[in-house]
């Protein structure tokens, strides 16, 4: 998905150029645009039509649009030597630049204010237990700050990949890695790490009350990636959640027929789907106009691969949810955000009614059924597993006649 490669190579500068290829190959321009755009390789009629037109082989045009595939790899691998003097001649150190500045710690936190990967480039590689990523998402967006997140793909992907890799550097061995981010962007920073770092989840968390897109099936998750450092985590407490029933009635929603008594009393094993997390909606715990993450799914991703004291990188602040979070369950933490922090350092203030709402999840969490649940499934007569120890416990055998 990098843009005007595939023009670039052909030298199409303009849109008469366009038009006079097009006409040249009887190659529609929509079709044209649409391998360019998406940095697709042409379908074969028209990758062959290009190469006779170009004099071209099919090797140098994938290089030129940068598709890499095992063939390509494995010429490289052979020529290794030779191919990275070539590239040493043209290779030249840019000294990073600093671009963030310190603005306030807390007894957890310390929070800075820039560009993230400036600050990044200053941390200690392998000294963070957790990094947690939400980038902007290159939709045309305006944020608060005044900065709009719409750049080319060839852009955003290029600095999407700096950051991820800096990511990498700064993890422990043994730390995760969370990446939020739509399914499209995420299957391409799937391939930056699937080759530093060991793949664990793609998680898929329910979008609420989406609307549906002309052709395209219906929206319904933003993606979660999970990846560790190394193949073991240094740190996965599980999670368990309580089992799903009617709010109104109490009663089950699945039939679990015979295993009723099988379930595990500290609740249902935690998937890689979850319908659980929250939009945030409630003024109460909102803390902007714009979208931002639910203290939820922060408070899962860092009970899961974090304990206290551990320290905890967020790139992105935004309105400085994992922020708070990791404040509030006692995780040191490191923050970077471009725009204003005043909000975030608002928040961090004034954390009584967040930390209510984190003791709440602790509370109903790794249980099968929550205090609230059980008093209504006993007003409406439905079975908790005191009940079926009861029920299928043996008579005693002086009772048998």
């Amino acid at each position: 998905m990098f843009e005007n490669r595939l023009f670039k190579t052909l030298n199409i500068k303009t849109n008469d150029d366009l038009k006079i290829f097009s006409k040249e190959s009887k190659i529609t321009t929509a079709k044209l645009k649409y391998y360019n755009d998406q940095g697709i390789l042409p379908f074969p009629v028209d990758l062959e039509t290009i190469l006779h037109m170009t004099d071209m082989s099919e090797l140098e045009l994938k290089i030129n649009l940068g598709i890499l595939d095992n063939s390509i790899l494995d010429l490289l691998q052979l020529h290794s030597k030779e191919v990275s003097n070539i590239l040493k001649k043209d290779q030249c150190e840019i000294k990073p630049t600093t671009k963030h500045d310190f603005v306030f710690e807390t007894p957890y936190g310390k929070m800075y204010q820039g560009d993230c990967i400036s600050l990044m480039n200053t941390m200690e590689n392998g000294s963070v237990d957790l990094i947690f990523a939400d980038p902007p998402f290159n939709l045309d967006k305006i944020y608060e700050s005044g900065m709009n997140d719409k750049i080319s793909d060839e852009e955003y992907l290029r600095w999407t990949e700096e950051w991820v890799l800096k990511c990498v550097d700064l993890l422990k061995e043994g730390g995760s890695l969370f990446i939020w981010n739509l399914p499209k962007w995420n299957t391409y920073i799937s391939d930056i790490l699937n080759q530093r770092l060991t793949f664990k989840h793609w998680i898929a968390v329910d979008i609420k009350y989406r609307l549906p897109i002309k052709n395209k099936l219906y929206p319904s998750h933003y993606s979660l990636l999970y990846y560790t450092k190394g193949e073991k985590a240094n740190t996965f407490n599980e999670q368990r959640l309580p089992l799903e029933i009617c709010r109104k009635c109490g009663g089950d929603i699945r039939d679990y027929g015979g295993y009723k008594d099988k379930l595990n009393t500290l609740g249902i094993n935690l998937t890689d789907v979850w319908y659980d997390i929250p939009p945030v909606r409630h003024s109460k715990y909102k803390t902007r106009d714009s979208n931002e993450l639910s203290m939820k799914l922060l408070e899962r991703v860092i009970s899961l691969s974090s304990n206290e004291g551990d320290l905890v990188f967020d790139p992105f602040g935004g309105s400085g949810t994992t922020y708070a979070v990791s404040e509030i369950m006692k995780r040191k933490w490191i923050g970077v955000e471009l725009g204003s922090v005043d909000l975030i350092n608002k928040r961090l203030n004034d954390l009584d009614s967040q930390k209510t709402y984190i003791d709440d999840i602790q509370r109903n969490k790794n249980t099968l059924f929550t205090d609230d649940m059980r008093k209504l499934r006993i007003k409406k007569g439905h079975w908790l597993p005191e009940t079926l120890m009861k029920k299928n416990k043996l008579p005693d055998e002086n009772k048998l006649f």
